[in-house]
């Protein structure tokens, strides 16, 4: 078969919100959702996949509840406002959000469909790559979430006496919104890097770094509140500790007032920012960018 090449240098708007012929967005919806259920299907031959991750990963989990027993019995019963209850909770409730929010394969997904050129049928047909991308993520998210639930939730329930509840309804209901803020962000962040392969030809060290980064800095390894004053304010005006950090100090009650309502406005910022990113790094990626098969 002929070899083919596919330049696509005019094409500035390709791509983020659907354009249907007619406002027929009933079709919109019929055609989306059907991406979805190929996604849970798809997902679905991995299931054993994703639970022995999900059992692995509390392996470490387990180490570090063990960890802080021991640090506590020779501290007082509080560190840095932290019981040893309320620590524990917020390694399980870490779980928990990373378990609901985090990214498992996409990215990877997204720099082999351009290096591969597998991104031209998206230009090519009546389908928005974006929203394309966002239906396969959520349907990951519903099958991933679905199966790890059954360790995790033995695991939580074995340190059910730990847990902690939230200080109220108003504040679960903050935590629901901040959750799906996380969600949204940790999904525009690896889209945006993952685009990078536009222009590079692999992009696994900048996810690595990525990755690095967010568990030091999003508080996967310890409550950022333990740090010093000046860093964690510092911290706070990045995207990492709403990545993880900050739902569970919402839903620990850890916020309130003023500083609780500048966390939501400030993830949401960065929501924003990372959707324009996305936005912007496709329209400049898309111009440059070249197929070739046969």
């Amino acid at each position: 078969m002929e070899g083919f090449c596919l330049k696509f240098p005019g094409l500035r708007r390709v791509g983020f919100l659907p354009k249907i012929a007619g406002g027929k967005s009933g079709q919109a919806m019929k055609k989306y959702w059907h991406v979805m259920k190929i996604g849970i299907e798809n997902t679905l031959v991995y299931r054993f996949n994703f639970f022995f991750r999900a059992a692995v990963s509390l392996i470490p989990l387990l180490a570090t509840i063990y960890l802080w027993q021991t640090i506590y019995r020779d501290q007082p019963p509080e560190i840095s406002g932290y019981s040893l209850a309320g620590m524990i909770s917020y390694y399980l409730l870490v779980t928990i959000v990373d378990t609901l929010t985090a990214v498992n394969d996409d990215d990877w997904q997204i720099a082999a469909d351009i290096k591969d050129g597998n991104i031209s049928q998206f230009l090519l047909k009546p389908i928005n790559y974006l929203t394309y991308r966002i239906c396969l993520f959520f349907s990951g998210k519903v099958v991933f979430t679905a199966i790890s639930m059954v360790p995790v939730g033995i695991f939580i329930f074995c340190f059910r006496h730990y847990f902690v509840t939230p200080p109220g309804w108003g504040m679960a209901g903050l935590f629901l919104v901040s959750l799906v803020l996380t969600v949204l962000l940790q999904f525009f962040m690896s889209y945006t890097m993952a685009l990078l392969s536009f222009w590079l030809l692999e992009v696994s060290t900048i996810i690595f770094i990525l990755f690095a980064v967010e568990y030091i800095a999003g508080g996967h390894l310890f409550p950022l509140d333990i740090l010093p004053p000046g860093l964690a304010q510092a911290l706070s005006w990045t995207p990492f500790p709403y990545l993880l950090y900050f739902p569970v100090s919402v839903y620990l009650g850890k916020l309130s007032g003023a500083a609780l309502g500048q966390g939501l406005a400030v993830q949401g910022f960065w929501v924003a920012l990372f959707y324009l990113a996305a936005r912007w790094v496709w329209s400049r990626g898309i111009r440059t960018y070249t197929a070739v098969g046969g």
